[in-house]
């Protein structure tokens, strides 16, 4: 039987990948869809591991080809998708498969599978607690966090179309509402 989707998003800084990266250390027989990009890898991050790091013209290329399930450009020269390839490679294993893509992309793929993927939007207590997480990383310049933080204001007026949401005030509480969110729709 080929697995669910689980989709994950949220405004950069929310937790949402500390959220997925919780629950694949969880029984709910996941696999991680590692997203494309057209960025630089961060210090740390490893090709195939973290994200298909591809070239702006490689990427461009699966886009003529026809190889994403979805795709956009985030941020100005910086394109993100999720490889078809991907997806169907951890289905037909029989996972289930979790994303950790934009607010866009995450409905893209909710629209395309339907009832067999979950959409959930992890939002922040607020837009100054997102700043400050955002800085509190220090993984990025300030210009780059102002950037960050004006698209998680356009981004959380998506909420309301996914099928479930988390405010991510407190980290434990929102590990146990995922897991219990995710549990009931694998059980369905």
């Amino acid at each position: 039987m080929k697995g669910k989707l689980i989709i994950f998003s949220a405004p950069s800084g929310a937790g949402k990948t500390t959220i997925v990266k919780h629950l694949l250390t969880q029984n709910f027989n996941l696999e991680f869809s590692i997203s494309a990009t057209s960025r630089e890898p961060r210090k740390n991050e490893a090709h195939a591991k973290d994200y298909h790091f591809l070239t702006q013209k490689e990427f461009q290329r699966k886009i003529e080809n026809d190889e994403f399930l979805e795709w956009e450009e985030v941020y100005k020269g910086t394109c993100y998708g999720t490889l078809k390839s991907e997806v169907e490679r951890i289905r037909d294993a029989g996972k289930n498969v979790i994303f950790d893509v934009d607010v866009v992309g995450g409905l893209n793929i909710k629209k395309f599978y339907g009832d067999s993927a979950l959409a959930i939007f992890v939002q922040p207590p607020s837009v100054e607690e997102l700043r400050n997480r955002l800085t509190n990383r220090s993984t990025d310049s300030e210009e780059k966090i102002a950037m960050r933080v004006a698209k998680a204001e356009h981004e959380l007026s998506f909420a309301s179309k996914f099928d479930v949401v988390i405010t991510n005030d407190n980290l434990e509480k929102a590990f146990a509402e995922a897991e219990k969110i995710i549990a009931d729709f694998l059980k369905s």
